[in-house]
């Protein structure tokens, strides 16, 4: 996977500052732009934190850039990181129909180039923040975030530690025997349909293959997009919110991270 690194203009910040539920925690929307895409992202920190701290791309399902990647910037900020929820289909591309999103995720994976230009976009925006620790980068993906952050692992990205909820494990590009420099925490339900029990187990002899650092947890009930409140009212099937799965699953990232990060 060829990569290409876009550094957005600073003109092109749009920092609309507002304080969330958590007193300590600030966020701010981002506008920037990857390759002439306009893109819209979150920044979440904890202003009454003293000193730079690790930073963690947030990437956000195939619905797009919503609530539930914004959520997921807040909690991350409260637990001590400076968030970034980035967005990989373009301003305004969110939806709640499984048709526009998948529309939306064939466009930002039709070019190579596409994703990890969008990725890296937003990776500038964070380590540009001052609260961050620039050598201390994670990155967490849920469902087709899932597959974008483990693409990054894949491809070499200088990342500290990589987490996926019910995130898609297949991949046109296997890992290379060495390549991955992200410790990896792949989290998954034992009843999701879209990411079975078979695509597990060929992602865990790859990552064996490859030499990587990594850990698979399963949630026994769990469908997919355990971690998403609304899950259940998008209409698909296999798609359920699991407030344990969620919960644990939440808790082992926050762990792993404290470790890693």
């Amino acid at each position: 996977m060829r990569m290409r690194l876009l550094l957005p203009s600073a003109a092109m910040l749009l920092a609309v500052t507002a304080v969330n539920s958590h007193a300590a925690v600030k966020s701010k929307v981002v506008e920037y732009e990857a390759n002439g895409v306009a893109l819209q992202g979150y920044l979440a920190w904890d202003d009454a934190a003293k000193g730079k701290r690790p930073g963690v791309i947030v990437v956000h399902e195939w619905w797009g850039h919503n609530a539930h990647a914004r959520r997921a910037a807040d909690k991350l900020a409260s637990a001590g990181y400076v968030a970034f929820a980035l967005d990989m289909f373009g301003k305004g591309k969110v939806t709640t129909h499984p048709d526009s999103a998948q529309a939306f995720v064939a466009e930002a994976m039709s070019d190579a180039e596409a994703a990890p230009t969008r990725f890296h976009a937003a990776l500038a925006q964070l380590k540009a923040d001052p609260h961050v620790d620039a050598s201390r980068i994670g990155a967490i993906g849920y469902c087709f975030g899932g597959a974008v952050v483990l693409g990054m692992a894949r491809a070499g990205e200088d990342l500290k530690a990589v987490g996926t909820f019910h995130g898609a494990l297949a991949t046109q590009h296997p890992a290379e025997a060495g390549k991955v420099k992200a410790k990896l925490l792949v989290q998954t339900g034992a009843a999701d349909p879209m990411v079975n029990a078979d695509a597990v187990a060929a992602f865990d002899k790859e990552m064996k293959a490859a030499g990587a650092n990594y850990r698979i947890i399963t949630y026994p009930g769990a469908k997919h997009s355990f971690t998403n409140p609304n899950a259940d009212k998008s209409g698909v099937p296999g798609l359920a919110y699991d407030a344990s799965a969620d919960q644990k699953s939440w808790a082992e990232l926050l762990k792993f991270f404290k470790k890693e990060l």
